[in-house]
């Protein structure tokens, strides 16, 4: 019986394209870090721009690093299904977190204390 040989389904990156990603991803890093340097920008203007810098940047670093995009499917798909659980995930605990907020708020620390010991017999 022969062993089986893996199949060889996509062709050897070249280095170019990780040299290309790591000078990108540095560029995006030092814009973001020159705008709140700087000050040019106030509030939710330098917050919408350094958020859309990091969106450029994490697609950078999906396509050179990750190379999602070339070769297999499933490598997208993955990805998508991990996108999934982190969104969940986050979106979970601020929810969780903005309820606690709301049924303790305006609570001293004490009195929050002393409700705990009281209502959960912690």
């Amino acid at each position: 019986m022969r062993k089986p040989q893996l199949e060889h389904r996509h062709s050897p990156v070249p280095y170019i394209s990780y040299v290309i990603g790591f000078v990108l991803s540095v560029i995006a890093t030092l814009m973001a870090y020159w705008l709140v340097v700087a000050d040019i920008f106030s509030g939710n203007q330098a917050v919408i721009i350094i958020l859309s810098i990091a969106v450029v940047q994490l697609i950078v670093q999906l396509v050179f690093f990750l190379h999602i995009g070339r070769g297999s499917r499933w490598k997208l798909a993955t990805f998508i299904l991990a996108i999934i659980f982190v969104v969940m995930l986050v979106a979970g605990t601020i929810w969780i977190m903005n309820n606690l907020d709301y049924n303790m708020m305006n609570m001293s620390p004490d009195q929050m204390t002393e409700y705990m010991e009281h209502n959960e017999g912690i």
